[in-house]
């Protein structure tokens, strides 16, 4: 069960979006707190060159460059650029989630060849969904996309889009899901915009599109 913005407006001043589902409340906000941030798409060792969900945020040649600390510092700087790099899903206090999503012409979609452009309005991209252990299953990732186009919308994008995967009602592995599937977005208004010529975990990527008014 989703619950309105603006309910949601009455119970925190930073909450994008409520859902009610898999017996648990979750509310998403702007990803402005970096230990939450890292609590979710970190690494256990502060060492770690994990992808921190930077590969599509930031040019490539300084994507690779960075390591170690230096990726946690660079989505730290992130965190306190207005508008926030994403949003985080929160089961009370608890961060459970998070899903990346940014105006596209700032981000490695501008340019991504295999993905195409539909047109050149101002498009927000939806990305990488992270959820973590033992909240999966309860709806998370379907507050995280409704919290992301809400959080786009107030920002004045004028559509959102995704590129999931069409895996035809067949089973994603969960290093791959990150991106999302097709009937996640088709539930959250979606429709397909376009083919690509991305593959993911041996699935096409389709172009997912939704107006917002």
């Amino acid at each position: 069960m989703r619950w309105s913005s603006s309910a949601a407006s009455e119970i925190r001043a930073d909450v994008v979006a409520l859902w009610q589902g898999g017996g648990m409340v979750i509310e998403v906000r702007a990803a402005s707190v970096f230990d939450d941030v890292r609590a979710v798409i970190g690494p256990k060792s502060p060492d770690a060159s994990v992808c921190w969900c930077l590969s599509y945020r930031i040019p490539s040649k300084e994507n690779r460059e960075l390591r170690g600390t230096a990726r946690a510092a660079r989505v730290r700087a992130l965190v306190q650029e207005d508008p926030a790099p994403g949003v985080l899903a929160y089961d009370g206090d608890v961060p459970v989630g998070w899903a990346a999503v940014h105006p596209r012409a700032d981000t490695h979609f501008a340019t991504f060849r295999k993905i195409p452009h539909v047109d050149d309005g101002d498009v927000w991209s939806i990305w990488c969904f992270r959820v973590r252990p033992g909240h999966r299953r309860k709806g998370v990732m379907h507050a995280l996309l409704d919290g992301a186009v809400e959080f786009a919308q107030a920002h004045g994008a004028s559509s959102v889009e995704g590129y999931p995967v069409d895996s035809k009602e067949e089973r994603v592995d969960l290093t791959m899901a990150y991106v999302g599937t097709r009937r996640l977005f088709e539930k959250a208004g979606f429709e397909k915009a376009a083919d690509t010529t991305s593959v993911l975990s041996g699935f096409p990527r389709v172009l997912m599109r939704r107006a917002l008014s």
